[in-house]
């Protein structure tokens, strides 16, 4: 995918104000629209002008395109680094991009960073939701937050800064910060909503404020994955372990320590499955270990010895033959 400088097809300065934004848009309007062009690329030129009007005029979108944007050129390869929209707070019950979208209207660039955005939390109002007495209720706001395993396993209160998109009186994108804390239930996953009531929009006419929806990705760790509920890690044994079998111990993200025993016979990406050991919660999640056979170096004179022993003794053993076997039996 490439990437689109949507100052560079509206023809303004990055720290173009609103007004400088609209303008321009309207000149480009009169210049490609269908209706009136006789360029031959009009209806391609205005399907690019109407892109990026959709998101440097919106502050939200813009401010969060101009923080993935910084240094990057017209026509480069792009790929949105992960979590790349974490601790971005907007307005309604998602991330700006749904309104106006509809699939296939704008570039595949355009779908990858606001596509998804403009799923609402469990339960989230529309902004024209009304309090009782008929006063509108504030906006609920959405923002993507990255937490640690260690804080999503065990729960934790956690102070969080969201950098809020705003106009200046000049018409500028300023970046207001908050910061909050928040309690993170203990096996929260990844995906789900933290709701925090009264911390969205303002309400009016004395109406009570929206919620905010805090959408919990998990930054990855060293040793596992996340997979919903399920925790994914590799276990790296001796080739004795492997062979004769045994009881080898894997420690978990909160530092407690269980014992897993490993089947005589088993080869390296055998997957062990421990149920109820992944993250907790009302249904726990599964631990699911791979097995990694791991050899002592020839290096060390001892392990060295005992495989020239193997390999005088057990002369007769085709590796690639047993494990083709092993293949047409399915294991």
């Amino acid at each position: 995918m490439e990437f689109k400088d949507y100052y560079q097809a509206l023809g303004v300065a990055r720290d173009a104000s609103a007004e400088d934004i609209k303008k321009a848009y309207r000149r480009l309007a009169r210049k490609y629209h269908p209706d009136v062009s006789k360029e031959a690329d009009a209806a391609a030129r205005m399907s690019d002008v109407n892109e990026a009007y959709a998101v440097l005029s919106d502050a939200e979108r813009r401010a969060a395109y101009d923080e993935l944007g910084r240094g990057r050129r017209a026509g480069e390869r792009f790929t949105p680094p992960p979590d790349w929209d974490a601790g971005f707070e907007f307005s309604g019950g998602g991330f700006p991009g749904a309104g106006g979208f509809e699939h296939g209207e704008y570039s595949d660039f355009f779908a990858e960073l606001f596509g998804r955005m403009g799923r609402g939390g469990p339960g989230a109002r529309p902004a024209h939701a009304r309090a009782q007495g008929g006063a509108p209720r504030g906006e609920d706001h959405h923002a993507r937050i990255v937490l640690d395993l260690e804080d999503a396993w065990r729960g934790a209160t956690r102070e969080l800064t969201l950098r809020v998109p705003q106009l200046d009186p000049s018409g500028h994108v300023v970046l207001k910060e908050r910061t909050l804390s928040v309690r993170i239930p203990a096996g929260v996953r990844p995906g789900q909503m933290i709701r925090l009531a009264g911390q969205g929009g303002a309400g009016a006419g004395g109406a009570p404020a929206g919620d905010l929806f805090l959408e919990v990705a998990i930054r990855p760790h060293p040793r596992f994955r996340v997979d919903g509920s399920t925790l994914v890690a590799e276990l790296p044994v001796a080739p004795w372990e492997a062979a004769l079998g045994g009881v080898v111990p894997v420690t978990l993200p909160d530092g407690s320590a269980l014992k897993v025993r490993v089947p005589a016979g088993a080869q390296s990406g055998r997957v062990l499955t421990v149920r109820g050991q992944g993250l907790p919660g009302r249904e726990p999640g599964d631990l699911e270990l791979h097995l990694v056979v791991v050899l002592p170096s020839a290096w060390d004179p001892r392990a060295k010895a005992l495989y020239e022993q193997m390999a005088r003794e057990l002369a007769d053993f085709d590796a690639r033959k047993v494990a083709a076997a092993a293949a047409e039996r399915g294991e």
